[in-house]
């Protein structure tokens, strides 16, 4: 079978794959990540969120979101209700430390520009997750830009730590150098 690869616009090569822009991308990157350190910092430093009321707050969050999945046109689906009720109602503290310490490490990696897409890609599952639950806020606009950031994973951490982490620990298509032996072969 004949393989055919299909070009990548300019347009396309120079904004997400040209080491040029990666100022552009440590600006955006930084921004969102200080965003949801910052989010993430308020929820660990309360007690209804981790602590000794850890579970309080999230589950104000969902029932607000339960209150939302009714009426002719609601702000949230009937799936993702079903999930709420179902699932994080009956788990609040479990959530609740999981989107505590999801946004601190998204914010962290963000910031950092560790494993920027993949950092990009959780952040952007969060955002989904809070529209789903109907709050719109700045969530939209985070989102955005997270898609960006995903499409740009491989020059937005460039001025960051994936500059040195990608070719040391490669990705899942290319062995890294850390993984390579002496004769430069992948190990098995």
């Amino acid at each position: 079978m004949k393989v055919i690869e299909i070009p990548e616009p300019k347009l396309s090569r120079v904004l997400f794959a040209d080491t040029r822009l990666a100022w552009f991308w440590l600006i955006v990157r930084v921004y969102l990540g200080w965003e949801w350190l910052m989010a993430g910092w308020e929820k660990f430093t309360s007690p209804a969120w981790i602590g000794t009321s850890a579970g309080t707050a999230i589950k104000g969050f969902l029932d607000g979101a339960l209150q939302k999945a009714s009426g002719s046109h609601p702000d949230v689906s009937g799936w993702y209700a079903y999930f709420v009720q179902h699932v994080a109602l009956v788990h609040p503290v479990l959530f609740s430390y999981l989107v505590t310490y999801g946004e601190i490490a998204v914010g962290i990696g963000l910031v950092l520009g560790a494993f920027t897409g993949i950092a990009a890609f959780f952040g952007t599952f969060m955002n989904l997750n809070y529209l789903f639950a109907g709050t719109v806020s700045t969530n939209p606009v985070m989102l955005l830009l997270q898609l960006f950031l995903i499409l740009a994973w491989r020059t937005a951490g460039w001025i960051g730590l994936d500059r040195y982490l990608l070719p040391a620990l490669g990705t899942p298509w290319q062995v890294g150098e850390l993984f390579e032996n002496p004769e430069g072969s992948a190990q098995p």
